[in-house]
Protein backbone atom coordinates (compact mmCIF):
# COMPACT_ATOMS: atom_id res chain seq x y z
CA UNK A 1 0.00 0.00 0.00
CA UNK A 2 2.60 2.15 1.16
CA UNK A 3 6.33 2.27 0.27
CA UNK A 4 9.62 4.36 -0.18
CA UNK A 5 12.99 3.83 -1.46
CA UNK A 6 16.00 6.24 -0.21
CA UNK A 7 13.63 8.86 0.88
CA UNK A 8 15.96 12.16 1.44
CA UNK A 9 14.31 15.66 2.50
CA UNK A 10 17.67 18.48 3.05
CA UNK A 11 16.88 22.09 2.96
CA UNK A 12 18.82 24.79 3.13
CA UNK A 13 19.78 26.83 5.99
CA UNK A 14 21.84 29.83 7.50
CA UNK A 15 24.32 27.48 8.66
CA UNK A 16 23.97 25.00 5.37
CA UNK A 17 22.15 21.92 4.31
CA UNK A 18 20.04 20.14 7.39
CA UNK A 19 19.38 16.73 6.52
CA UNK A 20 15.82 16.44 7.63
CA UNK A 21 15.51 12.50 6.21
CA UNK A 22 18.51 10.51 5.33
CA UNK A 23 17.54 7.33 2.62
CA UNK A 24 14.24 5.98 4.60
CA UNK A 25 13.48 2.85 2.95
CA UNK A 26 9.84 1.44 4.21
CA UNK A 27 6.88 -0.51 3.39
CA UNK A 28 3.71 -0.56 5.02
CA UNK A 29 0.58 -3.10 4.12
CA UNK A 30 -2.71 -2.87 3.74
CA UNK A 31 -4.54 -2.58 6.12
CA UNK A 32 -1.51 -2.00 8.98
CA UNK A 33 -1.69 0.82 12.44
CA UNK A 34 1.75 2.28 12.19
CA UNK A 35 2.75 4.26 14.90
CA UNK A 36 5.82 6.21 13.93
CA UNK A 37 7.81 7.95 16.97
CA UNK A 38 10.84 9.92 18.07
CA UNK A 39 12.19 13.15 19.12
CA UNK A 40 10.82 16.62 18.12
CA UNK A 41 13.05 17.49 14.98
CA UNK A 42 13.78 13.49 14.50
CA UNK A 43 11.83 14.15 10.75
CA UNK A 44 8.70 12.19 12.03
CA UNK A 45 6.43 14.95 10.29
CA UNK A 46 8.32 15.65 7.45
CA UNK A 47 7.84 11.64 6.76
CA UNK A 48 4.49 12.27 6.76
CA UNK A 49 3.89 14.97 4.73
CA UNK A 50 6.02 13.08 1.95
CA UNK A 51 4.14 10.12 2.46
CA UNK A 52 0.78 11.79 1.31
CA UNK A 53 2.02 13.89 -1.62
CA UNK A 54 2.04 16.81 0.50
CA UNK A 55 5.43 17.64 -0.14
CA UNK A 56 8.30 16.55 -2.32
CA UNK A 57 11.73 15.13 -1.69
CA UNK A 58 14.99 15.96 -2.41
CA UNK A 59 15.55 12.85 -3.90
CA UNK A 60 14.17 8.93 -3.76
CA UNK A 61 10.83 7.50 -4.66
CA UNK A 62 7.53 6.82 -2.98
CA UNK A 63 4.68 4.48 -4.03
CA UNK A 64 0.93 4.73 -2.98
CA UNK A 65 -1.46 2.25 -3.94
CA UNK A 66 1.28 1.11 -6.93
CA UNK A 67 1.54 3.96 -8.03
CA UNK A 68 4.38 6.60 -8.17
CA UNK A 69 3.53 10.21 -6.58
CA UNK A 70 7.59 10.87 -6.86
CA UNK A 71 6.72 11.22 -10.34
CA UNK A 72 3.60 12.96 -10.39
CA UNK A 73 3.16 16.93 -10.91
CA UNK A 74 0.89 18.49 -8.37
CA UNK A 75 -2.42 18.23 -9.53
CA UNK A 76 -1.98 14.63 -10.11
CA UNK A 77 -0.43 14.48 -6.69
CA UNK A 78 -3.96 16.37 -5.38
CA UNK A 79 -5.99 14.14 -7.43
CA UNK A 80 -4.12 10.64 -6.06
CA UNK A 81 -5.28 12.32 -1.70
CA UNK A 82 -8.13 13.01 -3.32
CA UNK A 83 -8.67 9.01 -4.15
CA UNK A 84 -6.77 7.92 -1.70
CA UNK A 85 -5.81 9.90 1.14
CA UNK A 86 -7.16 11.08 4.96
CA UNK A 87 -5.28 13.26 6.57
CA UNK A 88 -5.82 14.62 9.95
CA UNK A 89 -3.77 17.42 10.78
CA UNK A 90 -2.37 18.26 14.70
CA UNK A 91 -3.58 22.26 14.04
CA UNK A 92 -6.85 20.79 12.69
CA UNK A 93 -7.02 23.05 9.41
CA UNK A 94 -10.64 23.77 9.59
CA UNK A 95 -11.40 26.42 7.26
CA UNK A 96 -13.06 29.63 9.93
CA UNK A 97 -15.55 30.70 7.25
CA UNK A 98 -17.11 27.04 7.19
CA UNK A 99 -19.87 25.28 9.70
CA UNK A 100 -18.46 21.74 10.71
CA UNK A 101 -20.72 20.39 8.41
CA UNK A 102 -19.51 22.55 5.73
CA UNK A 103 -15.80 21.39 6.36
CA UNK A 104 -16.61 17.99 6.13
CA UNK A 105 -18.76 18.34 3.16
CA UNK A 106 -15.97 20.42 1.07
CA UNK A 107 -13.36 17.39 -0.24
CA UNK A 108 -16.60 15.45 -1.32
CA UNK A 109 -18.35 18.14 -3.25
CA UNK A 110 -14.70 18.81 -4.36
CA UNK A 111 -14.67 15.20 -5.58
CA UNK A 112 -18.33 15.52 -7.01
CA UNK A 113 -19.92 13.11 -4.62
CA UNK A 114 -23.65 13.87 -4.92
CA UNK A 115 -24.91 13.12 -1.50
CA UNK A 116 -22.14 15.32 0.18
CA UNK A 117 -24.30 16.65 2.47
CA UNK A 118 -25.75 13.00 3.73
CA UNK A 119 -22.70 11.82 3.90
CA UNK A 120 -21.11 14.68 5.91
CA UNK A 121 -23.80 14.59 8.45
CA UNK A 122 -23.67 11.02 8.75
CA UNK A 123 -20.02 11.12 9.70
CA UNK A 124 -20.35 14.22 12.19
CA UNK A 125 -22.93 11.84 14.20
CA UNK A 126 -20.36 9.35 13.86
CA UNK A 127 -17.71 11.48 15.77
CA UNK A 128 -20.76 12.26 18.48
CA UNK A 129 -21.42 15.98 16.42
CA UNK A 130 -25.00 15.53 15.44
CA UNK A 131 -25.74 18.81 17.21
CA UNK A 132 -22.81 20.76 16.02
CA UNK A 133 -23.23 20.91 12.90
CA UNK A 134 -23.81 24.49 12.16
CA UNK A 135 -21.08 25.61 14.44
CA UNK A 136 -17.89 27.40 13.53
CA UNK A 137 -15.06 26.59 14.31
CA UNK A 138 -14.52 29.20 16.49
CA UNK A 139 -17.27 28.24 18.57
CA UNK A 140 -16.42 24.25 18.93
CA UNK A 141 -13.67 23.57 21.80
CA UNK A 142 -10.71 21.87 20.49
CA UNK A 143 -11.39 18.17 20.96
CA UNK A 144 -14.57 18.93 19.05
CA UNK A 145 -12.72 20.62 16.08
CA UNK A 146 -10.36 17.56 15.92
CA UNK A 147 -13.43 15.25 15.62
CA UNK A 148 -14.61 17.57 12.83
CA UNK A 149 -10.62 16.98 11.12
CA UNK A 150 -11.76 13.13 11.64
CA UNK A 151 -15.16 12.99 10.05
CA UNK A 152 -13.74 15.06 7.41
CA UNK A 153 -10.81 12.62 6.98
CA UNK A 154 -12.78 9.40 6.88
CA UNK A 155 -16.18 10.83 5.34
CA UNK A 156 -14.10 10.56 1.95
CA UNK A 157 -13.48 6.92 2.72
CA UNK A 158 -9.75 6.78 2.51
CA UNK A 159 -7.66 3.83 2.15
CA UNK A 160 -4.95 5.95 3.58
CA UNK A 161 -5.05 7.80 7.24
CA UNK A 162 -2.55 9.87 7.98
CA UNK A 163 -2.74 11.49 11.68
CA UNK A 164 0.30 14.39 12.68
CA UNK A 165 0.06 14.18 16.64
CA UNK A 166 -3.97 14.03 16.51
CA UNK A 167 -4.01 14.37 20.40
CA UNK A 168 -1.06 16.43 20.92
CA UNK A 169 -3.58 19.66 21.15
CA UNK A 170 -5.98 18.02 23.24
CA UNK A 171 -6.69 17.04 27.45
CA UNK A 172 -5.93 13.58 28.58
CA UNK A 173 -9.86 12.53 28.69
CA UNK A 174 -10.60 13.96 25.70
CA UNK A 175 -7.33 12.21 24.01
CA UNK A 176 -8.44 9.06 25.02
CA UNK A 177 -11.75 9.51 23.46
CA UNK A 178 -10.08 10.80 19.99
CA UNK A 179 -7.93 7.70 20.35
CA UNK A 180 -10.52 5.35 20.44
CA UNK A 181 -12.73 7.23 17.66
CA UNK A 182 -9.37 6.93 15.25
CA UNK A 183 -9.58 2.87 15.64
CA UNK A 184 -13.17 2.29 15.92
CA UNK A 185 -13.38 4.20 12.09
CA UNK A 186 -10.09 2.70 10.96
CA UNK A 187 -11.54 -0.64 11.93
CA UNK A 188 -15.01 -0.46 10.53
CA UNK A 189 -13.50 1.03 7.04
CA UNK A 190 -10.33 -1.38 7.05
CA UNK A 191 -8.46 1.95 6.22
CA UNK A 192 -4.23 1.96 5.93
CA UNK A 193 -3.44 3.89 9.57
CA UNK A 194 -0.04 5.69 9.89
CA UNK A 195 0.13 8.14 13.02
CA UNK A 196 2.81 10.61 14.36
CA UNK A 197 2.44 10.62 17.65
CA UNK A 198 4.86 11.06 20.91
CA UNK A 199 1.51 9.48 23.47
CA UNK A 200 2.49 5.91 24.67
CA UNK A 201 -0.86 5.02 24.52
CA UNK A 202 -1.86 5.82 21.18
CA UNK A 203 1.42 3.92 20.12
CA UNK A 204 0.07 0.95 21.83
CA UNK A 205 -3.07 0.63 19.95
CA UNK A 206 -0.91 0.45 16.58
CA UNK A 207 0.50 -3.44 15.40
CA UNK A 208 4.20 -1.64 14.64
CA UNK A 209 6.22 0.57 15.86
CA UNK A 210 8.28 2.36 14.09
CA UNK A 211 11.35 4.74 15.87
CA UNK A 212 12.68 7.83 14.20
CA UNK A 213 16.12 9.90 15.20
CA UNK A 214 18.37 11.93 13.42
CA UNK A 215 16.34 11.84 10.26
CA UNK A 216 16.64 7.88 10.14
CA UNK A 217 14.56 4.89 11.36
CA UNK A 218 16.59 2.86 14.53
CA UNK A 219 13.68 0.49 15.29
CA UNK A 220 11.02 -0.82 13.48
CA UNK A 221 9.11 -3.40 15.54
CA UNK A 222 6.02 -4.95 16.23
CA UNK A 223 3.05 -4.07 18.71
CA UNK A 224 4.32 -3.04 21.71
CA UNK A 225 1.92 -4.79 23.39
CA UNK A 226 0.76 -8.08 21.91
CA UNK A 227 -2.21 -8.94 23.72
CA UNK A 228 -3.46 -5.05 22.37
CA UNK A 229 -3.07 -5.85 18.94
CA UNK A 230 -4.66 -9.09 18.89
CA UNK A 231 -7.56 -7.37 20.01
CA UNK A 232 -7.36 -4.96 17.72
CA UNK A 233 -7.36 -7.49 14.90
CA UNK A 234 -10.02 -9.81 16.20
CA UNK A 235 -12.23 -6.80 16.19
CA UNK A 236 -11.43 -5.58 12.52
CA UNK A 237 -12.79 -9.36 11.47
Amino acid sequence: MIRSENLQKTVTTASGALHILKGITLQIKAGESVAIVGASGSGKSTLLGLLAGLDVPTSGKIWLSDREITAFDEDERAQLRAELVGFVFQSFQLLPSLTALENVMLPLELKGQRDARAAAENFLQRVGLASRQQHYPRQLSGGEQQRVAIARAFANSPKILFADEPTGNLDTATGATIIDLLFELNRAAQTTLVLVTHEERLTERCARRIEFAMGEIVADTGARNPSVALHEASAAQ
